[in-house]
């Protein structure tokens, strides 16, 4: 009868010595399974960021990978189950870059940067969406395409012609 009860104990212990060593713990690298990526921008975005900040940087504050539903809100007084599917579609998705007023930090203009694979469908569909958004809110938006080389002026250009005050994007480039 000892050695039953002693047998029920040593397989009472391996069994929740098993089970704890199974599941993770909290503090456990289990839990925490993150890696640093490799960079916020890919090479052809922080190669245009170095344009974008010469181009407005003394004029306008520029933040990369915004979240739109920190940029755009949906209107009070939605309907609640209209608001959540029209905020679950935004929660999700990120301008490349906003350009805010320096002071206030109120986003004047996004920007996206588009490569090839833009020119699929799912992509075209998300960049229609994007422009509609906008569009709904007054807030300009400019699409660029990816290449390996801007200049200053075509860059103050068109962000200027999509703000709708040309002048002041322009001047940017003589300063």
């Amino acid at each position: 009868m000892r050695w039953f009860l002693l047998f029920i104990l040593i397989a009472v212990v391996l069994f929740f010595i098993l089970k704890r060593r199974n599941s993770p713990s909290p503090e456990g690298s289990d839990s925490y399974p993150y890696v640093l990526g490799a960079g916020l921008f890919s090479p052809a975005e922080r190669s245009f960021l170095g344009v974008l900040d010469q181009a407005v940087g003394g004029d306008f504050r520029i933040f990369g990978k915004v979240r739109v539903a920190d940029v755009v809100n949906v209107a009070t007084g939605t309907p609640k189950s209209l608001w959540q599917r029209a905020f679950n579609r935004i929660s999700a998705k990120h301008f490349d870059y906003v350009l805010c007023s320096p002071d206030s930090l109120k986003p004047v203009c996004v920007i996206e940067l588009n490569d090839q694979s833009h020119a699929k469908d799912s992509r075209k569909g998300r960049d229609e969406f994007l422009e509609k958004v906008c569009e709904a809110a007054g807030m300009p938006l400019v699409f660029f395409p990816a290449k390996h080389g801007y200049t200053l002026s075509e860059v103050c250009e068109r962000i200027a012609k999509v703000m709708g005050s040309k002048n002041a994007v322009v001047e940017l480039v003589k300063s």
